[in-house]
């Protein structure tokens, strides 16, 4: 059975500081999601957050962090933290990718990154990554090769892919789905856009992914309310 989380960065607005982190998590637990994923830790020490989200009864299922926590230099500093949090994938919300070479840095980074961190890491999408390269290829199609993917549905929408002929036939390479819908590129609270959400949720089952992640880059009139409203859309229809 699918569960619900929310990227953070959906309710950006409520946190500045590391107290905000903490005070949310109860907030996202009381509108029904059972995990989150992390877009900053504010300073907060991973074993306190980690205690504070088995208080809440939360699973942390992924995380975005600059593509630089993964490199060489900083990789042992950010496995402890993964480690200590419980993540289950570890990602980036976007990193280089204009050009087939960059593609391949990027994903080879987070390739070997997760040799590292004892658990996989994704690539997360935009719309600029479904544009074929010279030689055929894809950036999604480069970062599959190396590391997982976490497919942004409505940025794939944008781009003119099929969400559940995409979903079905690489859900061996995608670890998460953020669901997300929107008007003209301009994200919205789940059921207000023209996303074909009917078509994510059917090829998310079909496919087996385990979590699917909300996401407004846009909320309005604040994260906690629009995420409120797009529960009661989820709850309706998953």
């Amino acid at each position: 059975m699918m569960k619900l989380a929310v990227q953070l960065y959906s309710v950006r607005d409520h946190i500045k500081c590391g107290d905000d982190l903490l005070n949310i998590l109860p907030k996202i637990k009381e509108l029904g999601f059972e995990g989150v994923e992390f877009a900053g830790y504010f300073g907060v020490e991973a074993d306190v957050l980690k205690a504070k989200l088995d208080e809440c009864g939360l699973v942390a299922v992924g995380t975005h962090m600059g593509l630089q926590d993964y490199l060489p230099v900083n990789i042992n500093k950010t496995a402890e933290y993964v480690k200590t949090l419980g993540l289950m994938y570890a990602g980036v919300g976007g990193a280089p990718h204009d050009t087939c070479a960059e593609s391949t840095k990027t994903a080879k980074i987070l390739g070997k990154a997760a040799e590292k961190l004892g658990i996989p890491t994704y690539y997360h999408n935009h719309t600029e990554e479904f544009k074929v390269f010279r030689n055929g290829k894809t950036a999604m199609q480069v970062m599959a090769e190396y590391c997982k993917l976490e497919l942004d549905t409505y940025w794939s929408f944008c781009a003119g892919v099929d969400n559940y002929d995409y979903i079905t036939k690489n859900k061996e390479d995608i670890v998460l789905l953020h669901i997300k819908d929107g008007i003209d590129r301009k994200p919205t609270a789940l059921g207000e856009g023209n996303n074909d959400l009917a078509a994510v949720i059917k090829a998310a089952k079909d496919a087996g992914i385990e979590w699917i992640v909300l996401e407004n880059d846009d909320p309005v009139p604040d994260g906690l309310s629009d995420i409120g409203r797009s529960m009661k859309w989820l709850k309706a229809n998953v």
